[in-house]
């Protein structure tokens, strides 16, 4: 059979989540969808590692190992026409959240159960210092609540879309101009409870004293919904999202890379891609999901935009350890966070002066705490993700060169000593270096080699107020009409719940411009159509009957003071 001439023809460059999300979307909308990928495998950071023994193997998470915003995930599947369940997808709660282990011996847990925060926060801030812990979760349920409703489920196409009423009367609230420390600081007085309540701008590549107050909403998902864990390890989310789309007829053509976007005579208009073999393929649409800098500066012709894209600042790199252990390393749970002494100069050397610092924050996954087929029984499999600075050429002055393989040698090894001296100091565990069976790196110059990732950034632009909203590229191009944008580096921004987000919109804008309706504009996810009067929301009267009767009262002293009055002048004026 022959394709149908009616039917639009999508092309998605990368199978990274957004691409790989607007792939199922666009096939689900009726779309003839192909997706390039120039890996062998699909989900850009969100893949796996494998590294198989003698016997058995040990599975890592190469980005992301955590599940926050559950709800966006849903919705996604949701969208489809199914769900997480129904595509074998199961999630497993951490709990704890994380232990984050400081230099001092002292370790702090953080949980999604309140005896357990209540216990935690008075035990360094006392009684009123909880009672600022929840001033701090009201606060940042307000981020999350705003954000997730006026910014992840908006888009923003141009300067004049922040000024809707709508959003514009929440953005104060936001504390966008604020730092996540500074808004902290409001409720903790204690220099380790503002670390511990700070550190999680490290998801957004960020430096807790530069991050935008908004992104509070971070700590606020994780100790109000979770930290999940999908049990196989994360690429099953993308495992799912890739059968959806197939079933839709979505055709994924991997290890095939593209080597630039057509566009029709005058650059006016994306025609489709070339392939790195040469290969032409047309499309009624193009939509890139690869590294936006770079698509900019590869697959498109040089315009003064690609050249500002690239001097605009990006988020931090990473040295990224994944380890098969011969054992387990019972003092490490899920997740594990191991704060600097030196807090702000470290996150000064990496962000200021893109460089390791002298002491580093990181923080260690073991997946196979939560699941048990990371790795054979009695053993474990560990991730250490090392915050460092992002690539730098020679005309943007010292920091790491990328040209220098000693450099790198250098850093592997200074991270490597650190992060296991700084385990044992802390947690008393012994002989890690022992127990080591087999070690897998990742560099900043790996992760740009093998992602397309501008300067080796593995959470794309930073986040900064000017970064965000209107000011983030837009995920549609400025002047060359049928070419649009997911992931990253576009709106609304980083992470793989945001990304899911993001090809919502993306996709919205797609079917808008062919005048296509949305297949699951009409879905509620939360609420069912009939509601039982006894699930009826319900207000109380602004007034209750005791407070009618306390205003009542001095008005019925003052009529009856006024009826005797007069009664008295009546009487006297008889006589």
């Amino acid at each position: 059979m022959g394709k149908d001439p009616a039917q639009k023809t999508a092309i998605i460059v990368g199978a990274g989540v957004g691409g790989v999300a607007t792939a199922a979307r666009l096939a689900k909308a009726g779309f003839k969808v192909t997706v390039f990928e120039k890996n062998n495998f699909t989900g850009g950071r969100c893949s796996l590692i494998k590294y198989d023994g003698y016997v058995s193997a040990w599975r890592f998470d190469q980005g992301p190992s955590l599940l926050l915003l559950p709800h966006l995930f849903r919705e996604t599947f949701a969208d489809l026409g199914t769900s997480l369940e129904a595509e074998g997808v199961q999630l497993l709660k951490c709990e704890p959240n994380y232990n984050l282990w400081f230099n001092d011996g002292e370790f702090f847990e953080l949980s999604t159960d309140v005896s357990r925060m209540k216990t935690e926060v008075e035990k360094w801030e006392g009684k009123d210092g909880f009672n600022r812990y929840l001033s701090f979760l009201q606060e940042a349920h307000r981020h999350y609540e705003l954000s997730v409703t006026h910014v992840l489920r908006k888009n923003f196409t141009s300067i004049l879309s922040m000024a809707r009423p709508s959003f514009l009367r929440h953005l104060l609230p936001l504390h966008p101009f604020e730092s996540i420390y500074s808004r902290a600081s409001k409720y903790f007085w204690t220099e380790r409870l503002r670390r511990v309540f700070t550190f999680g701008s490290m998801y957004m590549g960020m430096s807790p004293f530069d991050a935008p107050g908004t992104y509070s909403l971070l700590q606020y998902t994780e100790l109000a919904e979770g930290i999940w864990y999908p049990q196989g390890g994360f690429h099953k989310v993308v495992d799912a999202l890739v059968g959806v789309g197939e079933r839709l007829g979505v055709v994924f053509r991997l290890a095939t890379a593209v080597s630039a976007i057509t566009l029709a005579p005058g650059n006016g208009r994306a025609t489709g891609v070339k392939l790195s073999s040469g290969e032409l393929v047309e499309g009624d649409i193009v939509i890139i999901n690869a590294d936006l800098v770079y698509s900019y500066n590869n697959l498109l012709p040089p315009s003064s935009t690609a050249n500002s894209l690239v001097k605009r600042p990006t988020s931090c790199s990473s040295i990224s350890f994944y380890w098969a252990m011969d054992r387990k390393i019972p003092e490490l749970t899920t997740h594990n966070i191991f704060l600097a002494d030196d807090y702000r100069e470290s996150f000064d050397d990496i962000f200021k002066h893109q460089i390791i610092p002298k002491e580093p924050s990181f923080y260690v996954n073991v997946p196979s705490r939560i699941d048990t087929t990371a790795c054979p029984e009695g053993k474990d499999a560990i991730v250490v993700l090392v915050p460092v600075g992002h690539l730098l050429d020679e005309k943007e002055g010292k920091g790491v060169n990328m040209h220098s393989k000693q450099d790198w040698e250098m850093m592997v090894k200074k991270a490597r000593e650190i992060v296991f001296s700084t385990i044992e100091a802390r947690t008393g565990a012994r002989g890690l270096q022992n127990a080591l069976v087999k070690e897998i790196v990742n560099t900043p110059q790996s992760w740009k080699d093998v992602f397309n990732l501008d300067k080796g950034a593995i959470l794309g632009l930073s986040h900064s107020f000017f970064n965000v909203l209107a000011f983030r590229p837009s995920t549609k191009h400025a002047s060359i009409d049928r070419l649009h944008f997911v992931g990253a580096s576009t709106h609304p921004g980083t992470g793989v719940p945001i990304c899911l987000a993001g090809s919502k919109i993306t996709s919205e804008q797609v079917l808008h411009y062919f005048g296509m309706q949305s297949p699951w504009t009409t879905k509620t996810h939360n609420q069912s159509q009939h509601v039982k009067a006894i699930d009826k929301l319900q207000t109380l009267p602004l007034v209750s009957n005791f407070h009618t009767a306390l205003v009542m009262l001095p008005l019925l002293i003052v009529i009856i003071y006024c009826f005797t009055i007069g009664r008295g002048i009546g009487e006297a004026i008889i006589r």
